[in-house]
């Protein structure tokens, strides 16, 4: 009777090379941590927001409210899409490169889970670092005549960099998946 996977053992440089998967342990914990100090960041701009507008009635820093309320909101915003994309790299990379979360059935899965690998991941990411690039962007906009016309420059030089890597990244993938590469690496 041949061992099962589960069962057969491997040798020890294997194991250990197997193993040491397990050293990004503290780097998914640690990612946790900077997950929480973005909950006490969300917060501190919600409570910004609240104090600018509802306490204070008024211009704040000789913005307009309305001014003030979209510069906050769009913190907010942008914290919000950091912290997903942390949930992404921590969920996500834990349960690719790491171990098996078992997840499965659990009402509260996520839909991307259940396909994620690092090609997906690494889409995803891509997508989240454009939407956080674009969010910064359009604060730099609201904030332009206070900015240094080469920072927007370069902030919109980063963004386009940021889009053209998404693309070149989503064409590769393509190319890596469609239907006559398959057939010549089967061949």
């Amino acid at each position: 009777m041949t061992p099962t996977p589960s069962q057969r053992r491997l040798g020890p440089l294997p194991y250990l090379i197997f193993s040491s998967r397990w050293l990004q342990l503290p780097l998914y914990l640690g990612l946790i941590v900077a997950q929480a100090i973005y909950v006490v960041q969300f917060l501190r701009e919600l409570w910004h927001l609240i104090d600018a507008t509802l306490l204070a009635h008024g211009e704040v820093a000789g913005q307009s409210a309305e001014t003030t309320i979209m510069l906050t909101v769009l913190g907010l915003i942008d914290v919000v899409m950091i912290s997903n994309l942390l949930v992404m790299v921590i969920v996500g990379g834990y349960e690719t490169f790491v171990s098996r979360l078992k997840l499965e059935g659990h009402p509260d899965q996520p839909e991307w889970l259940s396909h994620v690998n690092a090609t997906v991941l690494k889409v995803k990411l891509a997508m989240a670092i454009i939407g956080i690039s674009s969010i910064h962007l359009l604060a730099t906009f609201i904030k332009a005549n206070t900015m240094n016309g080469e920072v927007i420059m370069w902030q919109i030089l980063l963004h386009l960099t940021f889009v053209v890597s998404a693309i070149a990244l989503a064409w590769m993938d393509r190319i890596m998946l469609s239907p006559g590469r398959h057939a010549h690496d089967e061949a």
